[in-house]
């Protein structure tokens, strides 16, 4: 700044920003002018017939940067949030599929249970766990039920007369339960032996 062309001006500031101004000076080895200077440039903006010092720059261009990394910050947290969504998500579709496959392994216990072994000198197991009154099902539901699509189950249905549906859907289900179809509220409803 020492190449500008500079004029003389007397201001009465107090005496404790006075004091303030020339430490920072001081600590910032320039002078009390050039500060006052960086502080009206910073207020003012540029102005026509003013340089910029090589701190105001760095001024500026370290409050960019802090910008720009304020901003990354907040692009990597809005990221992590959206994994963490999708990592929720697929956890909830695992348990669903966990959940599927406890019930096909509980129906193949009370299957097996069922059975008698006439060799065997075993006790017989008298738990028999509550076993749940079943509703009737959407084809989307029961296909899941049954481990198949819904397209799959609706194509069997229509190929398959009503015993041969209400058997293979026996064979499939995991409590051994046949299921047919009622047309008058479009619902598989579940066949009791």
């Amino acid at each position: 700044m020492a190449s500008m062309e500079r004029e003389s001006i007397n201001f009465k500031l107090p005496k404790t920003l006075t004091k303030a101004l020339r430490t920072a000076a001081r600590e910032r080895h320039t002078t009390a002018t050039d500060l006052v200077i960086q502080g009206l440039y910073h207020v003012l903006g540029p102005t026509p017939g003013t340089e910029v010092s090589v701190e105001t720059r760095l001024h500026n261009l370290e409050a960019q940067l802090t910008a720009l990394a304020n901003r990354q910050e907040n692009s990597i947290e809005s990221g992590v949030e959206n994994s963490l969504q999708q990592r929720l998500s697929l956890l909830e579709q695992k348990t669903e599929a966990i959940a599927q496959r406890l019930a096909k392994i509980e129906g193949a216990i009370s299957v097996l249970s069922g059975r008698s072994y006439p060799n065997s000198k075993r006790k017989p197991n008298n738990y028999h766990p509550p076993q749940l009154e079943l509703q009737p099902l959407p084809a989307q539901n029961l296909a899941s039920r049954l481990g198949l699509t819904a397209s799959y189950l609706v194509d069997h249905f229509e190929k398959l007369s009503t015993k041969d549906f209400i058997s293979w859907t026996r064979n499939r289900d995991p409590r051994s339960i046949g299921w047919e179809f009622h047309p008058e509220d479009g619902l598989y409803h579940p066949i009791q032996q």
